[in-house]
């Protein structure tokens, strides 16, 4: 288990930290899924929500903002890796609690 935490803490910090196109506060709200500009954070919140809702159209409203496709790229990866590691942060605590009702 310690490794996939070690991985998962790795992968996260490559995406928000390395270098990148997007700036590192663009890939951090991502990331969080926090208050960006539209359509931007229109994508965003697609993406870490209503993934399978995103179309072409949201992707080229925000290429029209003036965003390249890598930056565009980077922060969709910055929102699904955010929202997946609240789900994942969210399972842990809820078998970490499931565990210790157990042992009541």
């Amino acid at each position: 288990m310690e490794e996939k935490r070690t991985a998962h803490r790795a992968l996260v910090t490559r995406v928000l930290e390395g270098d990148g196109r997007a700036s590192r506060a663009e890939r951090h709200d991502a990331f969080d899924n926090a208050t960006l500009t539209e359509p931007l954070h229109g994508l965003i919140s697609k993406v870490a929500k209503y993934p399978t809702l995103t179309t072409d159209d949201d992707v080229a409203a925000v290429k029209a903002s003036g965003l390249s496709e890598d930056q565009i790229f980077e922060l969709v990866v910055c929102a699904a890796v955010g929202q997946a590691t609240r789900q994942y942060q969210n399972a842990v605590a809820a078998l970490t609690v499931a565990i210790s009702d157990e042992g009541s």
